[in-house]
Order: structure tokens, then C-alpha cells, then sequence
């Protein structure tokens, strides 16, 4: 039993969950905290920050860091030096670009900005670009070696730190929100610090760096950038047009609680995703075309059962949800039906997200940038008519469900002209995943 134990807790499937999970519960219990320490106006200054810096993160690395795990996947030794400095150069030069737009921004328009609640984002994240640039490249070199316990132990400590400063500052020491900014800063700075210590980040080979792997990884990130801001948006548009709306901050930290609930559907697709792209990729490269398709099966079946039940739990217990997460005062709004609105979008995130993956595996990513691009335009219409016709949050998460399900058909239909899939052994597939986890397991325990 116990060595069967050992077995799966070393699995990557499983290394990737837990990371996620621990993650997720460092975020979630941060959060929770954070709506209960600050008033809604104040909060919704936090939850904006957040979310465009980590738009500005879709854009900063999203140039090389899908092209780095899937380059990284099959090449030699000499390669993988050139390609992981290509990465750094690349980060360096993206993230000193955004500091200097931001920057400037907050010193031609101060009033505007401080006015739509932007100021923090403005100010402080440039700074932060800089201090997690390490952080952020060894966590995108580890998921290409596949090192899911590294980055477990990596976020742990920065997720689990900054958790840490929000218990004590939630129980002693009554924080500003300008003081918690500087307690992230400093956190992450520890953190990145780890990474270059160990040469996890790789930025000391940016001197290995040349024409040939910086246009490589360029020609292939022009399309994930854009395919990343783009599934960003997804997310932040709503963020976004709220707060630009008559409902303002107060709407924005509203919605953010059913929004920040979506991420515990979302905790094991990553976890999936990430480790199915770098064998995808792997098996792309070396031409084992089959091999690709087995695997899209595999996952998107496996990960589709099992949002069943997590969207299912999401929708019984919504209510429970919002309560612990964003304390009484959120119990009897909106925020209920919209997590329950939620929990439906959740059982087509796998296959959306599984063609995306296939796409930019088989060395496709303009098809996926294409596919993303029609859903953010869906989204952007969907919302505009949701908040500004009919006035209403719950509507908006409506449209969530539309654009996801336009996203699978224009996705599936690429996919299927490259690839010629069977939507039956997507589920087919699904089953076999479960049977044959099962009977690993039970073949472990007798050993």
C-alpha cells in the first residue's frame, strides 16, 4: 500500500494537482480575507490590480512561454541553452517595454487613472514585473523538464508567504493596502531570489541566445501572445467593463467572488493541461501523429467526466461557497446565482481548453490565436449587452456559456482538419483513462 502510495504521489498528473490544489488554497483563503479585511470599494482597488497585472502577464509571457515548453520538448543539450536564453532576453526586453508605457501612462494621466481605481496597477506593478521575472521563467523551464515537484515547492513558497502576511495582517496587525503591495513585492523578491540561487531561471544563458531560436520562439509567440491576452480576456473582459459601467468597484468586487470560485473548476485542468502539452508536443515533433491524437482523447474525456462532479458540487453548495469565501454580506446579492451560472460553464471548459492545447502542439497556434479571437469578440458583445441593455451581472455570466460553446465548435472543427478526430472516443477515451488508472493502482497495492 504504502509503496503503491509512493508511486502515484511521484506521478506528474498527480504532482501537477497538488501544486494546483496548494496553490488554489493559498489563493482562495487570501482572498477570503482580503474581502473581509477591506471595505467593497477599497477591495475592488485590490481585485484590479490583480487582474490587469495578470492580463500584462498573458502579454509579457506569453511571447515565449508556450513556445519554450514546447521547443524544450525535443532538443539537445546546445539547443536547450540557446532557447532558454532566447526565453530570458526576450522576458527582460518585454518586461522593461511595459514598464515604460505604465509608467508613462501614470505620469501624462494621473487623475484619469486614480479616478478609475488603475492607480495601484499603474504605480506599483512595473516594479513587480521586474522582481517575479525570475520567478516566473523557472516555473515555465520546470513545467517544460516536467518538475512538478519543484514547482510545487516554488509556489508554495510564494503563494504560501504572502498568505501567510494576509493571516497575521487579518488577525494583528491591520495593514494598509499600500503596505500588503509592498509585503507581495517583498515576497516575491525572496522568491525569485531562490530561483536564481539555484539556477532554476535560467536568465544566466541570455548571453547564449541568438538570432535563430529569438526568431524561433518569436514566430511562434506572435500568435500565443495574442492567443494568451486573448484567453485573458475572457476572464478580465468582464472585470474590465464592469468597472467602466454606472455599477462600478462595488459591482467589480461583487462579481469577483463567483469569479474567483471559477478557479476551483479550473484547478485540475491546469493541472491536466499541464502536462498533456508537453507530450502532445513531444509526440508532434517526432511525427507520431497517433500518439497526439490518443492523448487529446485521453484527456479531454478524462478531464470532461470529472467536471461533471465538480461542476455538480459547484452548483449544490454555491451558496456555502460565497459565504466562505466572501462573508455574509455577499450571502443574499447576486453572487449566488451567478456561481450557479458558473458551475454549467464549467462542463465545456475541458474540450475548449483540450483544442487549444492539440492546436498550438501541432505547431498550429495561428488556428488557436483565431479561435480565441472569435470568442473574445462573442464575450465583449455578450457583455456589453448584459450590463448596458439588461443591467444585470447574472447575464454576463450567461454569456460566458455562449462564447465557450462557439469556442468549442470553431476549435474542434481546426483540430479536426489537421487531425480527423472522432468525437465518440473523446469519450471512449475518457473511460479507459479511469479504468486503466484503476487497474495501475490495484496492481501496485499487490505488489
Amino acid at each position: 500500500m504504502k509503496k503503491a502510495l509512493g508511486k502515484i504521489t511521484r506521478e506528474a498528473n498527480f504532482l501537477s494537482l497538488a501544486g494546483n490544489l496548494t496553490i488554489a488554497f493559498f489563493g482562495f483563503a487570501g482572498f477570503a480575507l482580503l474581502a473581509r479585511t477591506f471595505p467593497v470599494d477599497i477591495f475592488g482597488q485590490w481585485v484590479l490590480y490583480i487582474s490587469s497585472g495578470t492580463f500584462i502577464e498573458m502579454f509579457r509571457f506569453g511571447i515565449t512561454n508556450t513556445a519554450i515548453i514546447r521547443y524544450l520538448s525535443g532538443v539537445d543539450k546546445d539547443d536547450r541553452m540557446k532557447y532558454v536564453g532566447s526565453n530570458g532576453l526576450i522576458g527582460l526586453i518585454a518586461t522593461t517595454f511595459i514598464a515604460i508605457i505604465l509608467w508613462s501612462c501614470h505620469l501624462l494621466f494621473p487623475i484619469p487613472i486614480k479616478n478609475a481605481g488603475y492607480e495601484l496597477f499603474f504605480t506599483w506593478y512595473p516594479l513587480l514585473a521586474f522582481v517575479n521575472l525570475p520567478l516566473n521563467t523557472a516555473l515555465v523551464i520546470m513545467q517544460a523538464d516536467q518538475k512538478f515537484g519543484k514547482i510545487l515547492m516554488v509556489k508554495s513558497i510564494n503563494s504560501g508567504g504572502f498568505f501567510l502576511v494576509l493571516l497575521l495582517n487579518y488577525l494583528f496587525l491591520d495593514m494598509s493596502l499600500m503596505q500588503l503591495v509592498w509585503a507581495q513585492l517583498i515576497i516575491v523578491l525572496i522568491t525569485s531570489v531562490i530561483c536564481v540561487a539555484n539556477g532554476w531561471d535560467g536568465l544566466r544563458h541570455i548571453r547564449k541566445a541568438t538570432k535563430r531560436t529569438n526568431k524561433v520562439l518569436l514566430d511562434f509567440g506572435k500568435y500565443t501572445t495574442f492567443t494568451l491576452i486573448g484567453t485573458n480576456l475572457l476572464r478580465s473582459a468582464d472585470t474590465l467593463i464592469i468597472s467602466l459601467s454606472p455599477m462600478g468597484t462595488a459591482a467589480v468586487a461583487l462579481y469577483s467572488i463567483p469569479m474567483k470560485l471559477t478557479e476551483l473548476q479550473q484547478i485540475p485542468l491546469r493541472s491536466f493541461v499541464a502536462t498533456a502539452f508537453p507530450k502532445m508536443s513531444k509526440a508532434s515533433i517526432q511525427g507520431k501523429i497517433e500518439e497526439v491524437k490518443s492523448i487529446f482523447y485521453s484527456y479531454s474525456g478524462a478531464m470532461s467526466y470529472l467536471f461533471i462532479f465538480i461542476s455538480l458540487f459547484t452548483l449544490v453548495f454555491a451558496e456555502f461557497f460565497v459565504l466562505v469565501l466572501g462573508g455574509k454580506q455577499y450571502v443574499h446579492t447576486e453572487a449566488v446565482m451567478i456561481v450557479r451560472i458558473f458551475s454549467l460553464y464549467g462542463l465545456l471548459l475541458p474540450i475548449d481548453r483540450m483544442t487549444g492545447v492539440g492546436l498550438d502542439s501541432i505547431n498550429k497556434p495561428d488556428r488557436n490565436f483565431i479561435k480565441v479571437m472569435i470568442m473574445v469578440v462573442a464575450n465583449v458583445i455578450g457583455d456589453l449587452i448584459a450590463i448596458f441593455v439588461f443591467k444585470s451581472l447574472p447575464m454576463v455570466a450567461v454569456a460566458s456559456i455562449l462564447f465557450t460553446a462557439i469556442g468549442i465548435w470553431v476549435g474542434f472543427r481546426f483540430l479536426n482538419s489537421e487531425l480527423h478526430l472522432s468525437h465518440r472516443l473523446v469519450f471512449t477515451a475518457g473511460i479507459d483513462f479511469y479504468k486503466e488508472m484503476y487497474y495501475k493502482f490495484k496492481k501496485n497495492l499487490r505488489r
